[in-house]
Formats: structure tokens, C-alpha cells, sequence
């Protein structure tokens, strides 16, 4: 069978090459911490020698002072709002430099969302990164790279396959760890301190090549709600081009789960560099580096009154404040324990001494739960749809010992309140009726009803295009069923990323994508 030659030295679009320790998925301590392991003798600098060897020596590796790639790949979407696995997924195509004798990494993604109106899936995004600022090329001015980029920017300068031995090399601390089953074999493992993270390179006793690099680390993109994650990036389907080895799929597991596959389509190295690609805004590349990440602030100053007693605080995730006569119930715990403790404390200065008496977290989408661990840290009921319960139990069960948050400092179970039926809370004009949606893409969602002023929050369902049409009508849809369903009588929704919305608008929507999609049916076929 004929194959393409092509070489990977990168990790492409988002891709961050941290990974997991020993404890994760398939992974077994089976030697001694200071031995090396079968297929190795001597230090761990001269099993590290061997591994450089295989992949074509040092003067080879240092050679390379640029790689430019061509990779596509796709992404499961755990953190989602729709079903648990197996998960749906998200498509990229990369094309990228990443210069290594500059340290900085220039990279154009085009990714494929599946969860979009038709025609509307392509997302397209170009960074400029170094390890420590960035910016994010836009109209009419670049913006401040995201915390997620500069830390892939680090990673691709010294992690990925084209440096990750020689950035070991350089290492003041390699020593042996505890050999490491991958793929059934005993793989010896050498480690290093880099950025305050222990990195673990997983060599192969008998080709000597790395196949994988562990970490564990507290991420910035969707997995930061999960603390202390175990990463393994496995090195697969090596090619060889001028001399050197090089793994041209990269497998990427987190937390025992496989999250993350790319593979390279094209690979240059050495190329004319145009310094015009990586020229940054300063102002913005500035900003990058003093960014706060998923520890948002909490805008009390812009609130909506819904009804006497139900005030909204719209943000990236909106969270609500409900007076009822016996306390304080706070609708949603999204972003971040600061954020919650900063909705928690606006709550007790409008309501001076009135207890919190509930959280309602609606869904299972991550950015969604941010704030959960804060109220069970601060012994809040919660209460959760019976479908999220495993999901949200990993979530509080999940190790925070690299930053450690509240819960993490003072350990608490949680007081779940399960939501698998009809569940009335409350008994004043505030009162709320919490009903599971049971929707194809909405049955990890609640709603909550508020029947004395006809107010319905709809959880992750309900957002408006620029021109006022629905955001993937079918969520919708289903919504509207449930109404339906249970009898209710709406006359304003609102939900996590939209503010109030009469209720006959949104109906009135849906009836005609209904009476389009059966007129567009009944038109006879031709192929």
C-alpha cells in the first residue's frame, strides 16, 4: 500500500500536549521508582540519548528551527449541553508555523460546529502566540489571546514531538519514575520539571521512541472545572523524512477518557519565515498575559427585574436571584466558585439576613456547573436532574490540589436534590416548578416554571440570532413539547444566554418552521 510521506512536529489547532500520570486510563506502576525499566541501562540522560537516537539523533532535532503544518482532526465535545457519551464532535482543519528559534507559533483553524443553524458551521480563528503574550487577528483590531492559547503556544514550543526530548535534555532534574503500561507494554518513564509541571515522557523498551507524554495540570479551556487533570498524548503512526522519525497522529486522553485525535497532511521544515505573520498588536498582546481566564467578574450593576422578587444577572452565563419568603434561591452556578460566591454575596446584601436555600443548576454543561463546587462547599442544596447526578459527583470528586479551591480546603458532601418528575419549590407568589425537558438534544436540561407570574426559564435552550430568528430552533422545539406536556402557561421564557422573550414570538417562530419544514416535504422528489 502506497502512503504519504509527511512529518508531524506540532499539535495543531487548540491543541495543548499536556498529559496524564500514571493513574490514568491503563496505566500501571510496575517497577521500582528508581529503576529504569526493562530496555534501558544507565542513566535517565542515557535512556533519554537512546530515545533521541531513534528519532535521528540530536544534530538532526536541532536542526529544525521551523516547522510549518497542515493537520486535520476533531474533538469530542464533553462539556456540551446535549447527551454524555458517546459524544458528538467538532471538526478542525489547522494550518500553522510554529518557529521555535523565535519561540512563537502563528495558527489558522477552520473548525466545523456541529451544533449550528445550517449553513453557519464554520468558525474560523487565526492566533499569534508566544509562550507568554498573544492576539487573536479580528476586525476592525486584534484582541487579547484567550489563557488557553498562550498555554498552547507553550506547549507546541516545547512539548511537542520536534522539541519535547530536547526541552528534557535541557532539564537540570530528568530522573527516573515508575515504568508505565501503555499499549500492554512497560514503557520507561523519564521526568522533568518544566513551567511548575512535572512532564513525564513514556519511552518504548524496545524501539526506544516516545509514545506518549503525561502531565497533570489545571487547564484553561473547558477542562479547568475538572482541576487537576491527568493528560497522556499518545505519539502514533511515525513516518520518517530526511533522516527523521516523527509521529504523524497525536492521541490526546483526558482523565482516562480519548478526548482529542489529529492528524498532519502536509509538513514542511525550515521554511522562509515572513515575520509579517507574527506581527502582534502590543496593546493586545499585553492584555493576553493579564487575563483572568474562567475567573470572570460578576457585574452586579446590570440586573433585569423579571418580577418583584426574580432578578437576572445577565453574563457570558446568566444566573438569576429568587426571593422567596423562607430564603434566597439562586437559579444557575455557572463560570467559576468566584463568580458564584460573587452572585451569592449580591444576593445577601439585596436580601440582608434571608438564607440561601437552594441552587438550581439546570444542566450538565461544564461552564454551566463552574460555580457548583462553591455551593457545596458552602453546604447549599443543589438541585440537579437525576441524568447529571454521575456526571456532577465526578465533578466534586475531581482533585483541585494545584490551586486548591474551598471545597478542596474544607471537604463537604453534597446536598443533591434530584429532579426526576415534576418538583415544586417554594410557596410564595415566587414559588418555582422545576420539570424535566426529556428532549433528543435537550435530556441532560431542566426547566423551572414560576406559575403565578407565567415566567419560564428554559435552561441552555433558548438564544437569538442577530436578526431575531432562534439559535438551532430544535432546542426549542422541545421546550415548546414540554410546555405543552405539562399544561403550562407561558407568557415570558428566558434562559441561560438570553434575556425575557414573550413567549407568543418564540411560538410563533417555531409554528412556522413547523408549517415550512411540512410544506418543503410534501414537494415531490426529484432527484
Amino acid at each position: 500500500m502506497q502512503r504519504p510521506l509527511i512529518l508531524l512536529c506540532g499539535l495543531g489547532a487548540a491543541l495543548i500536549l499536556w498529559a496524564t500520570p500514571g493513574s490514568a486510563s491503563g496505566a500501571q506502576s510496575t517497577a521500582p521508582r528508581t529503576q529504569p525499566g526493562n530496555g534501558c541501562s544507565g542513566s535517565a540522560k542515557q535512556c533519554l540519548a537512546s530515545a533521541i537516537e531513534a528519532m535521528g539523533g540530536r544534530e538532526r532535532l536541532e536542526a529544525v528551527h521551523n516547522l510549518r503544518l497542515e493537520e486535520i482532526g476533531h474533538t469530542l465535545l464533553m462539556e456540551q449541553s446535549y447527551r454524555q457519551e458517546p459524544f458528538i464532535s467538532s471538526y478542525e482543519r489547522v494550518h500553522e508555523t510554529i518557529d521555535f528559534e523565535h519561540g512563537r507559533l502563528y495558527r489558522e483553524t477552520e473548525t466545523t460546529w456541529p451544533e449550528s443553524d445550517p449553513g453557519q458551521s464554520l468558525i474560523k480563528a487565526t492566533v499569534v502566540a508566544t509562550a507568554s503574550a498573544g492576539i487573536r487577528r479580528g476586525q476592525p483590531a486584534d484582541t487579547p489571546a484567550s489563557l488557553d492559547d498562550l498555554d498552547t503556544a507553550l506547549e507546541e514550543l516545547g512539548l511537542g514531538p520536534a522539541r519535547v526530548l530536547l526541552t528534557a535534555l535541557a532539564a537540570s532534574d530528568l530522573h527516573f519514575e515508575s515504568s508505565v503500561e501503555v499499549r500492554s507494554t512497560p514503557h520507561i518513564a523519564i521526568a522533568f520539571n518544566r513551567a511548575g509541571t512535572t512532564v513525564r515522557v513514556l519511552l518504548n523498551p524496545f524501539n526506544h521512541l516516545p509514545d506518549a507524554v503525561e502531565t497533570v495540570q489545571e487547564f484553561h479551556d473547558f477542562w479547568y472545572f475538572w482541576g487537576d487533570v491527568r493528560q497522556r498524548t499518545y505519539f502514533d503512526n511515525w513516518q520518517v523524512l530526511h533522516g527523521l522519525i516523527y509521529p504523524t497522529n497525536l492521541v490526546v486522553e483526558r482523565n482516562g477518557a480519548l478526548w482529542r485525535s489529529v492528524q498532519v497532511l502536509q509538513l514542511d521544515a525550515n521554511v522562509p519565515v515572513d515575520d509579517s505573520l507574527f506581527q502582534m498588536d502590543a496593546s493586545a498582546a499585553a492584555r493576553s498575559a493579564q487575563g483572568r481566564g474562567w475567573n470572570r467578574p460578576f457585574n452586579a450593576g446590570v440586573a433585569t427585574e423579571l418580577a418583584p422578587g426574580i432578578t437576572m444577572f445577565p453574563g457570558a452565563w446568566n444566573s438569576t436571584v429568587v426571593q422567596e419568603p423562607d430564603g434566597i434561591y439562586i437559579l444557575e452556578a455557572p463560570i467559576s466558585a468566584a463568580y458564584m460566591q460573587a452572585v451569592i454575596d449580591e444576593a445577601r446584601k439585596r436580601y440582608p439576613g434571608m438564607p440561601i436555600k437552594g441552587v438550581f443548576s439546570t444542566s450538565d454543561s461544564w461552564p454551566h456547573t463552574g460555580g457548583v463546587r462553591q455551593s457545596v462547599a458552602l453546604g447549599i442544596p443543589v438541585y440537579i436532574l437525576d441524568l447529571n447526578q454521575p456526571l456532577l459527583e465526578r465533578l466534586i470528586a475531581a482533585p483541585h490540589n494545584i490551586k486548591p479551591d474551598l471545597l478542596q480546603r474544607h471537604p463537604q458532601h453534597p446536598q443533591w436534590n434530584v429532579v426526576s418528575r415534576r418538583t415544586s419549590v417554594g410557596g410564595g407568589r415566587n414559588r418555582a416548578e422545576l420539570y424535566p425537558i426529556r428532549g433528543a438534544s435537550t435530556e441532560r436540561q431542566y426547566m423551572v416554571y414560576f406559575p403565578e407570574h407565567q415566567l419560564l426559564y428554559a435552561s441552555d435552550t433558548l438564544a437569538l440570532n442577530a436578526d431575531q430568528s432562534l439559535y438551532d430552533p430544535e432546542l426549542m422545539r422541545e421546550v415548546w413539547a414540554a410546555v405543552l406536556r405539562e399544561h403550562l402557561q407561558v407568557r415570558t421564557v428566558f434562559a441561560m444566554h438570553e434575556g425575557p422573550v414573550a413567549w407568543e414570538r418564540v411560538a410563533a417562530q417555531l409554528k412556522e418552521l413547523t408549517v415550512a419544514e411540512t410544506v418543503r416535504e410534501q414537494q415531490p422528489f426529484r432527484p
